[in-house]
């Protein structure tokens, strides 16, 4: 029997309690040096659901794993199905404050680096520069085959004239741009190949069971490594991914600092956790730094 991988994670009763003090977090930016590391939940207010938060989409959804979608044509049709519809609306969002504030804190020298677990390119679009997308993102494809990579921009008006009237409505839609549709809506959707080599297209993040390239994962490292603290922004830290590197913070005698309204599997390593609203809480940060932001969300290229 396969594994499946490891989706949620159940808090025990010894963890430390969240505050609304944001005096350690706006200290730490005074300092400077600041590594962010974000997650699904940072996206929340641009009308993107989280994972595990109150009422995440695991409540109601399986994401789809490596494993199941290279298994089988039936897999990657209802994923494809799904993904091409759920784009419509997941390519759309537009950043929020929470993702102008970080960028706010960038332009002003306090930040290190950007490490996002999200795929929707939300921190970019805010104006933040080098951010490392660490499970890839959903703006481009690439062939499990040749290994080209395109603009998914470019697959969807492929997908639009391989399917002419498909528009389904979908239950909901979720984090990784997956949308919530029957088996009935999804049969007889048509999935293209890659036009270089006729192979089989993905998109280009890391599924749940796929691994991080090693190389992102070091250069992750040495970003913990140069850092002077680390904040995490909206994430759980269920999954080993994001949870390694508040670890290593830690480890290093690094401040680690959490803005999530739940408790996170990253607690017991970090100085303070905020249990408040990130918008809310980032901007509160912003203004107590007296730092300006672009408070008018530009229009995604």
């Amino acid at each position: 029997m396969r594994m499946r991988p490891t989706l949620s994670w159940t808090p025990d009763g010894d963890l430390p309690p969240g505050t609304t003090d944001l005096e350690p977090v706006a200290d730490a930016l005074g300092t400077g040096g600041v590594l962010v590391l974000s997650g699904a939940g940072i996206s929340t207010e641009s009308g993107i659901p989280d994972y595990r938060g109150e009422g995440g989409s695991l409540s109601r959804h399986t994401p789809m794993t490596y494993q199941d979608f290279v298994a089988g044509a039936q897999a990657r049709r209802r994923y494809w199905a799904r993904s091409h519809l759920g784009w419509r609306t997941f390519g759309r969002a537009l950043p929020n404050a929470g993702h102008r504030a970080v960028a706010a804190f960038g332009r002003h020298g306090l930040l290190s680096g950007v490490i996002t677990q999200n795929v929707d390119g939300l921190h970019q679009a805010a104006g933040s520069e080098d951010v490392v997308e660490l499970h890839g993102a959903l703006d481009r494809v690439v062939c499990l085959s040749c290994g080209a990579r395109s603009p998914r921009r470019e697959l969807a008006r492929r997908l639009e004239e391989a399917n002419p009237g498909f528009e389904p409505v979908a239950a909901g839609i979720n984090p990784d741009g997956d949308a919530d549709l029957t088996d009935d809506q999804v049969a007889g959707f048509r999935v293209v190949p890659c036009t270089v080599c006729g192979g089989i297209l993905k998109p280009d993040v890391v599924f749940f069971g796929e691994t991080v390239p090693p190389q992102r994962v070091e250069h992750c490292r040495e970003l913990v490594r140069a850092a002077s603290s680390l904040l995490v922004l909206g994430s759980s830290l269920t999954v080993m991914s994001g949870l390694r590197f508040v670890r290593q913070a830690a480890q290093a005698g690094k401040p680690v600092l959490i803005v999530n309204r739940d408790p996170t599997r990253g607690d017991r390593h970090a100085l303070t956790r905020v249990a408040l609203p990130l918008g809310a809480a980032l901007t509160a940060v912003t203004d107590r730094l007296g730092i300006a932001v672009d408070r008018q969300a530009a229009p995604r290229p």
